[in-house]
């Protein structure tokens, strides 16, 4: 099978041919679980498709048309492969088969009724009877109404194809399955040895008092947590210390946004329609508790014309982020590493797209700052095209050592998306030379997660008889240099 060139491909996403116009339904397959309440109280729920499906309208950019996916399907479905997900090209054909058909037998009867109409008008002009006539446009017109609510439903149905279909991944990307073609570009320091068996960290934090497990779930439920004591200004001391960085020493300017975010800014950021069943709801209102800040950055300027000369803007946000997990049933069931509720340091950037990768190393390096100057063990990784996520076109992953399971664990993603978020959020800017506006790259990154950090921090400094030594970069923060051990 031949491919297209990356950059004929590009050429179709940056005009808007591959995402979806004006207005979508949400798909009427409903496959994601039905609505659950995480709280009675709490008045938030998990939305699945099911609760949502034929209900809820989303604006995003306009698509122009579909000619160029139906004249490439196949190389799309390679591309998709190559990513790790499958279309349904039999049922797109068929779709716009029907389409099709409905559409050229509408326009005969509206040719038809106009024809008719123009009979009527001769016919009463003469005095002549054109109840007849009259009764058959009728009926006719219902036909055609009932057609085109028919053809509107397909229309919606093919654009939602187009909506699941991910960024395309940059070349230097390597082609893969999973996270085991992911590629280590780099590492750096060594990790720590301990002459005791290192604990995992919600044993030391349960010894230390620092980390209350059982309180948590009996406030909220699994997959929270309370910081105690030191445990909790260790998670502020982390925040601040992330902040400080990236604002004095990285040029990012910081905001603190709503932590609440709507639809329309879901949908621009990719988390909609993709990722509902990751997102908590409020019931009866058009409010999402947000997953990751990246979403408020990038909407901070969505359906605006930037002018060239304020890129790059960069900018980073400290918040709680919420996710209901629901694909990890099983997955890291102790301790904090996966949570619904957890706090982080977010990177962001709207640059001009032929900067925007020099923009994004930039970035990655911001980040591996935050875990060298806490003197931790990490491995910066280059994932392959079917481990990247959907809205990215080039993907790097910092992971961190943790002692206790001999391992490294993801504690931030950076990103490249290039124009992909931008061309759903409508950001473009106007260059200085003046001509046609183009659509900014946005890049956005973790510098870093909160949690994670602590995490690293407690499993990595822990001491045998407890305690938990504190980097010396923290230590301004903290106001200690050790965290005492049980008494």
């Amino acid at each position: 099978m031949s491919v297209v060139p990356r950059v004929q491909l590009q050429q179709y996403f940056l005009t808007g041919l591959l995402v979806p116009e004006a207005w979508y339904f949400w798909r009427r397959t409903c496959v994601f679980p039905a609505l659950s309440e995480i709280g009675a109280s709490a008045r938030i729920v998990r939305h699945g498709w099911s609760t949502l499906c034929g209900a809820v309208r989303y604006p995003v950019a306009t698509m122009h048309d579909l000619g160029y996916f139906r004249d490439h399907a196949d190389l799309f479905a390679e591309m998709a492969r190559r990513r790790n997900m499958t279309l349904d090209l039999d049922g797109f054909r068929a779709l716009d088969k029907q389409r099709r058909e409905l559409i050229t037998a509408n326009e005969q009867r509206k040719s038809e009724r106009n024809k008719a109409s123009d009979e009527i008008a001769r016919l009463k002009k003469e005095k002549q009877n054109a109840d007849g006539l009259i009764a058959e446009m009728k009926q006719l017109s219902e036909w055609i109404k009932q057609t085109d609510v028919k053809v509107d439903e397909l229309d919606a149905r093919q654009k939602e194809l187009l909506l699941t279909l991910p960024n395309i991944p940059h070349s230097s990307v390597p082609y893969g399955k999973g996270a085991e073609d992911n590629q280590e570009v780099r590492r750096s320091g060594a990790a720590p040895k301990f002459d005791f068996q290192p604990k995992p960290h919600w044993e030391v934090g349960e010894r230390a008092g620092i980390l209350d497990l059982e309180a948590a779930a009996r406030i909220t439920g699994a997959r929270f947590a309370v910081y105690k004591g030191w445990g909790a200004r260790l998670e502020r001391a982390l925040a601040n210390f992330f902040l400080d960085i990236h604002t004095k020493e990285h040029g990012y300017t910081e905001v603190l946004p709503p932590f609440l975010v709507n639809t329309a800014s879901l949908t621009g950021a990719g988390q909609l329609p993709k990722f509902a069943a990751d997102l908590f709801k409020l019931e009866g209102t058009d409010f999402w508790l947000t997953p990751t800040s990246e979403v408020e950055l990038h909407n901070l300027h969505r359906d605006a014309t930037l002018n060239e000369e304020q890129l790059p803007i960069r900018v980073t946000a400290w918040t709680a982020c919420f996710r209901s997990e629901a694909g990890a049933a099983g997955k890291d069931t102790r301790g904090i590493l996966r949570q619904h509720q957890f706090q982080k340091v977010e990177l962001f950037k709207f640059t001009h797209p032929d900067k925007s990768y020099q923009e994004h190393e930039a970035l990655v390096g911001n980040a591996e700052t935050i875990l060298e100057r806490l003197g931790l063990h990490y491995r910066t990784m280059l994932l392959c095209t079917g481990d990247m996520g959907f809205a990215s076109a080039k993907t790097y992953d910092l992971e961190v050592w943790l002692p206790s399971s001999n391992e490294f664990r993801e504690i931030s993603s950076c990103s490249n998306c290039e124009a992909f978020q931008a061309r759903r959020a409508g950001i473009r800017f106007k260059p200085k030379g003046g001509g046609k506006s183009e659509f900014v790259h946005t890049l956005n990154g973790s510098g870093l997660a909160v949690g994670r950090t602590w995490i690293a921090i407690v499993e990595n400094y822990q001491q045998a008889d407890g305690s938990i030594l504190i980097p010396e970069a923290l230590r301004p923060y903290m106001g200690i240099d050790r965290i005492p051990g049980a008494k």
